[in-house]
């Protein structure tokens, strides 16, 4: 048991790596995400099993919506999945990592590197109306890790 704990957590190593040294947003929030209480922009995130110098292409299953677990579905350039996959994350901050554009929508990232959207929780929760709000772990399938924004 303690084998496969440390495989597993081997395993998982380098996508929370990439998450926590990547996170520091550095461009303006997306156009879906910009105009929603808690955007705080986009950042540069390569996925754990990144591809320099390939254009790849993905699908998001929830478009920007923090209060619903995603999950980034890679497909070739018509659409049809191949087997890459990452779900949204929750940093060490407390911010989710939203995933964009919007539902389904198919689009490219250059060199295999995405911008996805960090959110203030707290922030989009009360934008809301809610009197608080955190980031929480979720499923997405076909992602088994996701994240979401819970309010209360």
């Amino acid at each position: 048991m303690r084998r496969l704990t440390a495989v597993l957590v081997l395993l998982a190593a380098p996508f929370t790596l990439s998450l926590t040294l990547s996170a520091a947003a550095d461009g303006e929030p997306s156009p879906a995400a910009k105009a929603m209480a808690g955007a705080k922009g986009t950042f540069v995130f390569q996925p754990q099993d990144w591809t320099q110098g390939v254009t790849t292409w993905w699908k998001d299953t929830d478009g920007v919506d923090p209060g619903t677990a995603g999950c980034h579905i890679g497909t070739d350039s018509s659409g049809v999945p191949n087997g890459r996959m990452f779900g949204e994350a929750c940093l060490d901050d407390g911010s989710l990592v939203e995933t964009n554009p919007g539902v389904d929508e198919l689009h490219s990232h250059a060199d295999d590197v995405g911008h996805p959207d960090k959110f203030d929780c707290n922030a989009w929760c009360v934008g809301k109306g809610s009197s608080k709000g955190l980031c929480v772990a979720a499923t997405a399938l076909p992602c088994r890790r996701s994240a979401r924004c819970a309010c209360e």
